[in-house]
């Protein structure tokens, strides 16, 4: 298993947060290779809509969607505007966060080092400009910021010194260029497994797609579109996904840390939870997966169960 290029992390953890019925609508707002769309709706005689902002996975999809007679329906666009693509309520919702195996194998795509390809990056509808655009004109100073910002990289000053240093000479237009300047500076810790350029290359993707953004926005959106009951399940990668999903469920499930009793109280009325959470920690894959599936090993499940209808001013 460790061989296949899709392989659906934590499955059967999703399956189970998320327990889809007969006769229910749930959205996979990320659909790549259709991993958790198919399990979904194998699993039960329900109804999926996919979302996926890349085109190559629409188009996949599109292969075997109608092996699912008419229960599949698929949409080509960003699930943080799910409001705008969906006017109606669901039963369920499910993010595999983080850029697809499917992308990263492309090396046309630009979107890892092991390959040389382009330098892209873009995931498809919403991004505006590509990672070559970015590193050859953005400034010092916001290379560092985004580098250290969203890779968590220490050394972003003296990467992005090195980046401008390298394109007064050249564009750097490909992968292996943009990873080589950032080996030539900050050589491989032996005892470390992982490249220096990894910290980069996920900084400058994440910004070029407003990944972060993106999750802030679905996360609220899954607020208003879903039923009482319904289910939000959520697959994370990386600290800074997971760090925006885990304080998304503290707020709506009423788990903040009370106020201290030496400061004014706003609001005097306690705020009704949102979300019912099952367990306040992260779910996290078997040792037995992360054996199968090197990729598994960073991911962490959170899911809550929608309480209640929002009643609308004058309702």
């Amino acid at each position: 298993m460790a061989d296949l290029p899709h392989y659906p992390v934590m499955l059967s953890e999703m399956l189970k947060a998320l327990f889809p019925k007969d006769g229910e609508t749930y959205i996979d707002g990320t659909l790549g290779a259709g991993g958790y769309t198919k399990a979904i709706l194998d699993c039960a005689n329900c109804n999926v809509i996919s979302i996926d902002r890349d085109k190559t996975a629409i188009k996949m999809a599109e292969s075997w969607a109608s092996n699912y007679k008419g229960r599949l329906k698929i949409l080509n666009g960003c699930f943080g505007d799910i409001t705008n693509m969906i006017d109606y309520k669901i039963d369920g919702l499910v993010l595999d966060l983080g850029v697809s195996s499917m992308q990263i194998d492309q090396a046309e795509r630009g979107f890892s080092f092991r390959f040389d390809g382009p330098l892209d990056m873009r995931m498809g509808k919403g991004a505006k400009i590509s990672a070559a655009e970015f590193v050859n004109t953005a400034e010092e100073k916001e290379l560092a910021n985004i580098i250290y910002k969203y890779g968590e990289e220490r050394h972003s000053r003296k990467i992005a010194k090195a980046i401008i240093k390298a394109r007064q000479t050249e564009n750097i237009t490909t992968t292996k260029q943009l990873a080589d300047i950032i080996r030539d500076i900050l050589p491989k810790n032996p005892k470390s497994k992982i490249d220096p350029a990894t910290k980069t290359f996920q900084a400058i993707r994440i910004y070029i797609n407003d990944e972060l953004g993106e999750i802030e926005r679905v996360l609220e959106s899954s607020i208003d579109i879903l039923k009482p009951d319904g289910r939000l399940v959520v697959v994370t990668f990386h600290s800074l996904e997971d760090r925006i999903v885990k304080q998304f469920f503290k707020e709506k499930s009423g788990n903040l840390p009370s106020p201290s009793r030496h400061l004014p109280v706003k609001n005097s009325a306690p705020q009704k939870p949102i979300f019912r959470l099952i367990s306040k920690k992260a779910i996290e894959p078997s040792e037995k997966e992360i054996s199968e599936n090197t990729r598994s090993r960073s991911a962490k499940l959170r899911y809550g169960i929608r309480q209640y209808e929002i009643k609308q001013e004058g309702a």
